[in-house]
């Protein structure tokens, strides 16, 4: 005869027990724990045993103990979008982006159809219309960027790039772009993003990448008010 599985009753066991049920969403983000009392008879075992599992849980960043009212799930099951942007900086975000946007027009130029070099330049046609009006040509320029990231074919990528535009749309950028946005500099920022279409029909991978590097760079300097 078979016998059941043995549950561990150490602090080890308790540990994974614990944080499989924060995990699969028995305990939600911000809900106290039972007390070590009621733990303890939950899983029979000792208090000292729960509070060595509650410690590593602490460890681990999926709880907070707060003195006096007991344990708390810190843990969350999807990223909070709203925290992020509020803790991102305008200069983080331009960072995040020189990170990922020199591979990204790579990926478009190995894997767009004609069909998508249409949509980037009917993007930019938009962005290039908008020489006069921050807020058009900021929305329109989230567009062409977002475009770009559509035709690289790649899904993650493109759901990552989704979140960079989220946080463009925050009020940290929203309250400076009037200040950066000068038509000089939107028409400077058009020329690039004309120049980067070209080299992404060329299929010329090096070029693009250049440009892009370059547009965010200079982007960066504008931000920190540099020449």
């Amino acid at each position: 005869m078979e016998r059941p599985p043995q549950v561990s009753t150490g602090s080890a066991g308790i540990f994974n027990r614990i944080r499989e049920s924060i995990v699969s969403g028995q305990y939600s983000y911000n809900e106290r724990l039972p007390s070590e009392r009621d733990l303890a008879l939950e899983y029979k075992a000792a208090r000292g045993t729960i509070r060595a599992a509650l410690e590593q849980l602490e460890q681990a960043n999926l709880v907070r103990k707060k003195f006096g009212s007991g344990t708390f799930v810190t843990w969350r099951s999807e990223l909070d979008h709203e925290d992020i942007a509020e803790e991102t900086s305008p200069l983080e975000l331009i960072e995040t982006r020189m990170a990922i946007e020199p591979h990204m027009v790579r990926l478009v130029i190995l894997n767009a159809s004609n069909r998508d070099l249409n949509r980037i330049e009917d993007a930019l046609r938009q962005a290039e219309n908008t020489e006069h009006n921050p807020n058009a040509f900021s929305a329109a320029d989230e567009a062409f960027h977002m475009t770009l990231a559509s035709s690289c074919q790649n899904p993650l990528l493109e759901w990552i790039y989704r979140l960079i535009n989220d946080i463009r749309s925050h009020n940290q950028w929203s309250a400076r772009k009037h200040h950066v946005l000068t038509p000089q500099r939107i028409r400077f920022y058009n020329e690039d993003h004309r120049r980067l279409f070209e080299a992404i029909r060329q299929r010329d991978q090096a070029l693009a990448a250049d440009i892009i590097t370059n547009h965010l760079q200079q982007a960066r300097k504008d931000l920190l008010g540099q020449e």
